[in-house]
């Protein structure tokens, strides 16, 4: 693998041998951190080895940007139904065990590793394990790939909201050009599965113009299209500017869907019928507890809400100060993410009540997931509201919001790898930082396209289902192995007593040598054993030679950890047997800035110290 490692070694060796004479003329009571601090930061800069690197504005804006980042699309159509499902009010306690065994714990590592380094994924893990250093090379493809599909999302949103501001929405009856009147529905079906609500036909006839089949393309979506080049417009002019801008943007963006959530539930606990939805969500069936899935459950959706193993949370951090209380945010982005989720189980379940009430029909037959929850079943509880366009509007503009942040830090890590790596080799021909984020952003808009034909629905749902259910536990499980394992809980213990000034508690530690691993392993086994094909819908399987194109796109995010173990034990010195020094990397690095003279004499303990991490 090894990207970009060659120009940072010259940048470094750069930077040291520039370095060395001023650090002759400093006191030489320097302190630990001191010492730290200036092995990363040239004169000059601030607190970066790239020039071009900036700093979040305020802590608050990287707070908001991790919350923005964690609290997404999942938090309203994954978390609901999936408590509900595995026990509902029970679901909580082992939801809550995860949490604090292996969510806030990697959070809490993840935030180490960006904040110490100020690097992006790949050159931080290949610096800390270069043995795996595949994994940070992993995380930047799988979340590149994630964003180009998950911004059709977005525009699917913005499509919703364009037509709010119609005087009738169009998904509220069966008279529109696009219904198929013999099989329409005003209201919800069902059990007549010949029958299709009215915004069930929205969203297939209208807004995706579905075929049959992945097979079966079809044309291209213009409607489609523009709201998505609208879409990738929209996120790169709150990025363009790096940090600077996004750290304004998530003000609103972060905050807003909280006030639209609060206002969705007040209006939803008034509605009859709403009650009974939220017993359903929140009564308890303690008899599932037993049930080892819904513990394997709980630790999943931790993992993929909060979003460990894409690369995001390492980026976002690597722009803070290097003694920044990531403890303190670690704390407040786990838990503001899951009240998040619980909120929106109020706010959905009510709904989902007020619906059953309304067509006489039991909670199941209406309760689902994904996409359908937000783009179907709601549109409909819209119809039925006073002011329908009103919450429509608000409601998927609140999606939007929740979507962008998201996508934000999604492209952040493409755009801090391709800097960390390439950057003074772009910036020589883009001139600007500003273009590099442009090129990236536009490469992520022609790799959605196949998403925005008339068969696009059937890519989305293939390209979902192996990047974000299968590579992502592979990449997560190696990810883990490297820091935890391999680099050591004991040299993470020393990252963060330098960035804090003391080290973490037992606690911890504990969780990064023994539970979070053995969590993610039995996660990655789970997923393994009760492994499912791709589907879409309750009916349609994907052929053979689909699979293999879903396997293919799995494969292409998770073969970097093999080839660059291969790519570090074929080109390090010595046997099979004399590889210590793959995962001997910080001692290797300040080794190297001894060897350029930046350790001084004066400070032979402090380099001892330093050199024993």
């Amino acid at each position: 693998m090894g990207v970009g490692t060659e120009n940072m070694d010259s940048r470094r060796k750069a930077f040291i041998e520039s370095g060395g004479k001023a650090g002759e003329e400093e006191d030489a009571s320097i302190s630990t951190s001191d010492f730290m601090l200036k092995v990363k930061e040239p004169a000059g800069q601030s607190g970066s080895p790239h020039p071009d690197r900036g700093t979040w504005g305020r802590r608050v804006e990287f707070i908001l940007a991790s919350v923005g980042y964690a609290v997404g699309l999942g938090n309203i159509w994954r978390f609901p139904y999936l408590c509900y499902r595995s026990g509902a009010g029970a679901f909580l306690i082992p939801y809550f065990i995860m949490l604090f065994l292996c969510g806030v714990p990697l959070l809490f590592m993840e935030f180490a590793v960006g904040q110490y380094t100020r690097l992006g994924p790949v050159l931080a893990l290949a610096k800390m394990c270069p043995l795996l250093k595949g994994v940070g090379l992993s995380t930047v493809v799988i979340s590149f790939v994630l964003c180009t599909y998950y911004n059709v999302l977005m525009a699917w949103a913005l499509y919703y909201l364009f037509h709010s501001f119609r005087s009738t929405l169009p998904w509220q009856s069966c008279n529109s050009t696009w219904n198929i009147p013999q099989n329409c529905s005003s209201g919800f079906p069902g059990n007549a599965t010949h029958l299709q609500s009215a915004s069930q036909q929205f969203f297939d006839h209208k807004l995706l113009e579905k075929t049959g089949g992945i097979d079966q393309p079809g044309s291209m979506r213009w409607e489609l299209f523009g709201v998505l080049l609208l879409a990738w417009v929209i996120v790169y002019l709150c990025i363009f500017k790096g940090v600077k801008s996004t750290g304004k943007v998530v003000y609103f963006t972060a905050t807003f869907p909280y006030l639209i959530l609060t206002a969705l539930l007040i209006n939803n606990v008034q509605l009859p019928g709403a009650k009974n939805g939220i017993l359903y969500f929140v009564t308890p069936v303690w008899s599932k507890l037993l049930d080892v899935q819904v513990w394997v459950n709980a630790a999943a959706q931790i993992f993929n809400s909060i979003g460990i193993g894409f690369g995001s949370m390492m980026s976002l951090a690597s722009y803070n100060k290097f003694n920044n209380n990531i403890l303190r945010d670690t704390l407040i982005v786990s838990l503001a993410n899951s009240a998040t989720s619980i909120l929106a189980g109020f706010v959905i379940f009510s709904a989902i009540g007020y619906m059953a009430h309304l067509h006489n029909l039991p909670v199941d037959d209406i309760a689902t997931d994904g996409p359908g929850l937000v783009f179907v079943v709601y549109p409909e509880v819209f119809s039925t509201m006073p002011v329908s366009q009103l919450w429509a509007f608000l409601f998927f503009l609140m999606l939007l919001c929740l979507g962008l942040d998201s996508q934000f830090a999604m492209v952040e890590v493409m755009v801090t790898c391709v800097m960390d790596g390439f950057g003074p080799r772009l910036l020589r021909v883009l001139k600007r930082k500003e273009f590099v984020v442009l090129v990236v952003c536009f490469v992520g808009f022609l790799f959605g396209l196949p998403d925005i034909t008339q068969g696009g629905i059937f890519v989305f749902q293939l390209m979902d289902h192996y990047t974000a259910v299968v590579s992502l536990m592979f990449l997560a499980f190696f990810e883990v192995v490297a820091v935890c394992w391999i680099f050591g809980v004991g040299r993470i213990s020393k990252m963060v007593t330098k960035m804090l000034g003391k080290p973490p508690n037992i606690f911890f530690r504990v969780c990064w040598m023994v539970f979070s691993p053995t969590l993610v392993m039995c996660i990655l086994i789970s997923s393994i054993v009760h492994y499912k094909p791709a589907r879409y819908g309750k009916t349609y399987t994907y052929p053979a030679w689909a699979e293999g194109v879903g396997w293919f796109i799995s494969l292409i995010s998770i073969i970097w950890i093999p080839l660059g173990a291969v790519h570090t034990l074929s080109y390090s010195k010595g046997t099979l047997m004399q590889v210590r020094h793959t995962v001997q990397s910080t001692a290797t690095w300040l080794e190297e800035l001894k060897s350029y003279g930046w350790l001084v004499s004066g400070n032979q303990k402090l380099s001892r110290y330093l050199l024993s991490i």
